[in-house]
């Protein structure tokens, strides 16, 4: 089993299709991120799965009138439930963990012929009393997923010379 497909092959959504997700397929998805690793197996993670179209509405005027909140079958509320656990280099594990969580969900998403679009721009304190997130949490992410109508331009990549080194800078 090559993953390579699937890395490559993944583009942002730019607008999804009004089709509706088998639950097989957005439980695999959910598992994936489900398993993903974290800093010192903290799995500092809990994620809301939206998709009653209200909701949604709602959270798209949360994220500046994104016309995918209203398109995407399914949203995904990544949050963390550790936000002050600092590795041992000092940084903050969990943009990290839930970075890991969500890549994993993107993969297994286009796995599943679906499309996804990761959003990181809205107003969190909407989000939070929205979906009824405790004040000591926080909102790191949200994913878009669903059947891709129209795929933002694939982005070019920087030449692998250009990015990986070997033994020194």
């Amino acid at each position: 089993m090559e993953l390579i497909p699937e890395i490559k092959n993944r583009v942002t959504a730019g607008s999804f299709q009004d089709l509706p997700i088998p639950e097989d397929s957005l439980d695999r998805v959910l598992n994936a991120g489900r398993i993903a690793p974290s800093a010192k197996n903290r799995q500092p993670w809990r994620f809301i799965v939206l998709k009653d179209p209200e909701i949604k509405e709602k959270l798209k005027n949360s994220a500046y009138g994104d016309e995918r909140f209203s398109e995407a079958p399914v949203v995904i509320a990544a949050c963390t439930t550790n936000i002050g656990y600092r590795m041992p280099n000092g940084e903050l594990s969990y943009p990290m963990d839930l970075s890991f969580a969500i890549s994993f969900m993107m993969i297994q998403a286009e796995h599943e012929n679906l499309g996804s679009a990761l959003v990181t721009t809205y107003r969190e304190d909407d989000v939070k009393n929205l979906l009824t997130i405790p004040y000591s949490m926080k909102v790191v992410m949200m994913l878009l997923i669903g059947r891709v109508e129209k795929p933002v331009d694939k982005e070019t990549r920087l030449p692998v010379n250009r990015v990986i080194y070997f033994d020194q800078w």
